[in-house]
């Protein structure tokens, strides 16, 4: 039998491998630092509470991804609740949004954020995982649902997004 000590050890080698997981799903799913910091404290704690369950025949970072992501869910629909708060897209929070570099493809990516920011949750986090290059069944794996599932969320939401985009370019140049 595996001693405590080694147990924690195995626990926290991984955790700081990984860390970089914790970091982006708080940051994707919280808006302020004192959120960030209790989402990550809530991530790490529902980590260390699961970890006797991982399998490992898996990869850890899938099994840390699905983990993380739920408690971002949970964690940010209490907070929008708690707050009131909306996750609907206001265009005038990127018209408030100074150019300062001057260059056009920077104005792309801050409106490109705002409007990742302005998903719900389930769809915020299937994106996350596809811009960290996470193949389909990875993806699907870590959220729950069918490749083909996420193969049409992620067409639908490059669509959604590419329209919005363009939309907000033909506002601002007319």
């Amino acid at each position: 039998m595996r001693k405590q000590a080694d147990f924690q050890t195995e626990f926290q080698e991984l955790l700081e491998a990984h860390w970089k997981i914790v970091a982006k799903v708080s940051n994707s799913y919280a808006r302020t630092a004192d959120d960030r910091n209790d989402l990550a404290q809530e991530i790490t704690i529902q980590l260390w509470r699961s970890f006797k369950t991982f399998d490992r025949s898996k990869t850890f970072s899938t099994w840390m991804y699905r983990i993380a992501l739920n408690v971002a869910i949970s964690f940010a629909r209490k907070l929008s609740l708690r707050r009131g708060n909306s996750t609907e897209f206001d265009v005038t929070e990127v018209e408030s949004i100074p150019n300062s570099s001057g260059n056009p493809s920077d104005d792309r990516t801050t409106i490109l954020y705002q409007l990742i920011d302005s998903l719900d949750e389930l769809n915020r986090a299937v994106l996350l995982l596809y811009l960290e290059e996470k193949s389909y069944a990875e993806i699907g794996e870590i959220m729950g649902i069918t490749e083909t599932n996420v193969a049409t969320k992620i067409s639908r939401l490059k669509e959604r997004l590419k329209k919005q985009v363009n939309q907000q370019d033909n506002e601002t140049w007319n």
